[in-house]
């Protein structure tokens, strides 16, 4: 067995809406499909590149978060540049970061979940 690619990230949100709008218009990537339920998730991106959203279940009582589980989903760029120029456009902060070969910034989507886009230096 060998591993190609990564299909997709599964992230479970909030405001499901809300997250389509942001990941649509801060990353540009597309709503692929319109789910009949809210256990299904709604997909945005590419093949290669897709996000699933679920909505999420408020928990009663709310549980403690823990520390394990996703720390980041990391997304390569052709242009470190002009990524910046649109997470600004959208008033996302960023963290900027060398990683010696390779530069990045590091965001929050709307429910706190970590991004990362990339470039590697030539």
């Amino acid at each position: 067995m060998r591993l190609e690619r990564l299909d997709h990230v599964s992230i479970n949100v909030t405001d499901r809406p809300r997250s389509i709008a942001w990941y649509r218009d801060v990353l540009d990537l597309p709503q692929l499909n319109e789910p009949t339920d809210d256990d299904e998730p709604v997909f945005v991106g590419e093949p290669g590149l897709q996000f699933g959203l679920f909505q999420a279940q408020v928990a009663s009582p709310p549980r403690e978060t823990e520390s394990s589980g996703l720390r980041h989903v990391a997304l390569v760029v052709d242009d470190l540049e002009a990524a910046k120029k649109r997470l600004d456009a959208h008033g996302v902060t960023y963290r900027a970061a060398d990683h010696g070969n390779a530069l990045s910034v590091y965001f929050r989507d709307p429910d706190g979940n970590t991004l990362e886009l990339t470039t590697y230096k030539r």
